[in-house]
């Protein structure tokens, strides 16, 4: 099997071709290295070559390899822990400096995927969708700043009856449409800012480890055949650090998410499900979220895993939850079922910032980094060209580590889902 199809099956199968690229091999030197090759990687590269930059970006395995090349594809507004979450961290000045980073976030994937003409799928539309009165009270809280205090004019309530006409489900009573954000094939757009990146001169190495860092100006990396000098350098490995940043592993959980998708329904079969085609996430902590593909199959992920992404446990038990939302899909077969690692942070709010004066780092996405790590690489580019004050609003945000250390904080993450679990059925 290639390091390609260890990504997603279905991913994979859909890929648009993407070139072998050599290990690193020797000494080079460049103005900036990034170390990982997923979105906020190849994005990173892609910015900083557009502003004259030299660079190198070193992925262990191949690009899109991580959460990059596996989640949902979806496109949000805002961030993990949501903008109250962010005033009390930041204060209201700073939360909004962030939320309209966040708006900026997908015009500017949008802008990418047109200009470099990324074939990854997109679709507009997200809906987040309530399953208990708790949340639809919380849904019309949400609308309600979204108009009054950010004046984010896309966002449109639906009530049970137009809700679904919309979501052929009756496990709802109520969602809020975003025009504004979308879905796409998430591996195809993360090859797309890697070529465009290349384009404008990007080297990119793919079976590179990086296996350690030290130094400044020169930062010197190591590679097992290699060595790269550098003025900046870039961690995007997200949960693949643990290794050579350990500071910053203690400050993100790599949680397991399953997806799966379906056999081909047919455009008619599919479109009675998402009738606007829409992203849907519910608003559960431990959530389920779904669209449709291209060729119009239902692509289905949410749980939570501990032990490993055996393809037929994750197809038997997202498939019962599939079928907890449309039971008509009774007689529809799973093609494809994968899982991948998801960063999130304690507070579930983005971690940015420098370990040193030359050393960058984005993390902590928490399951919504597709246009967010987009926006990140900009963000750094920005920083580097000596414009940090967008970056640093993220670098004031305080992230404590995870507690127990190494040995006991998986299981405490455990107990900590479980109370989220319980507090779901609320």
């Amino acid at each position: 099997m290639t390091a390609l199809a260890q990504v997603s099956p279905y991913y994979a199968s859909t890929a648009h071709g993407a070139p072998a690229r050599a290990a690193l091999a020797g000494l080079i030197e460049c103005d900036v290295c990034v170390i990982g090759g997923g979105i906020a990687g190849c994005s990173v590269a892609l910015h900083l070559a557009e502003g004259g930059y030299s660079v190198a970006l070193l992925e262990e395995h191949v690009i899109g390899w991580g959460a990059s090349g596996r989640n949902g594809g979806q496109a949000h507004v805002g961030v993990a822990c949501g903008q109250a979450a962010l005033e009390q961290l930041i204060g209201a000045s700073d939360a909004r400096a962030i939320w309209d980073v966040s708006v900026e976030a997908l015009a500017l994937t949008r802008g990418l995927i047109a200009r470099h003409r990324i074939a990854c799928d997109w679709a507009d539309g997200q809906l987040l969708v309530a399953i208990r009165p708790r949340q639809e009270r919380e849904l019309g809280q949400l609308l309600d700043e979204l108009t009054g205090k950010y004046a984010y004019g896309s966002a449109r309530f639906l009530e049970r009856a137009a809700l679904r006409a919309v979501l052929a489900s009756e496990r709802y009573i109520a969602g809020v449409h975003d025009a504004n954000g979308g879905h796409l094939h998430p591996l195809n757009y993360t090859l797309g800012l890697a070529a465009a990146a290349e384009r404008l001169g990007a080297r990119l190495y793919e079976g590179t480890r990086a296996l350690s860092f030290e130094g400044s100006t020169p930062v010197r990396v190591r590679t097992r055949a290699g060595e790269v000098r550098c003025r900046q350098l870039v961690l995007c490995g997200n949960a693949y650090l643990a290794r050579i940043a350990p500071t910053l592993a203690a400050r993100i959980m790599a949680v397991g998410s399953c997806v799966i998708a379906t056999e081909a329904l047919g455009e008619a079969r599919a479109r009675a499900l998402i009738t606007n085609n829409a992203a849907v996430a519910d608003m559960n902590w431990v959530l389920d979220y779904f669209r449709l593909s291209a060729d119009w199959r239902l692509i289905f992920g949410g749980r939570v895993t501990y032990s490993g992404f055996d393809p037929a446990r994750i197809a038997a038990s997202t498939r019962s939850r599939m079928l907890g939302v449309f039971p008509q899909l009774a007689g529809v077969p799973v093609a494809h079922a994968w899982g991948g690692y998801i960063d999130i942070t304690r507070n579930r709010a983005p971690h940015f910032g420098r370990v040193s004066p030359c050393v960058y780092f984005l993390q902590g996405f928490s399951g919504q980094g597709v246009t967010l790590a987009t926006m990140a690489g900009k963000l750094v580019a920005e920083a580097l060209a000596g414009e940090a004050e967008r970056f640093d609003v993220f670098a004031r945000i305080p992230h404590r580590a995870f507690p127990g250390g190494a040995a006991l904080r998986r299981p405490a993450l455990v107990l900590a889902m479980l109370y989220y679990r319980l507090k779901d059925l609320l």
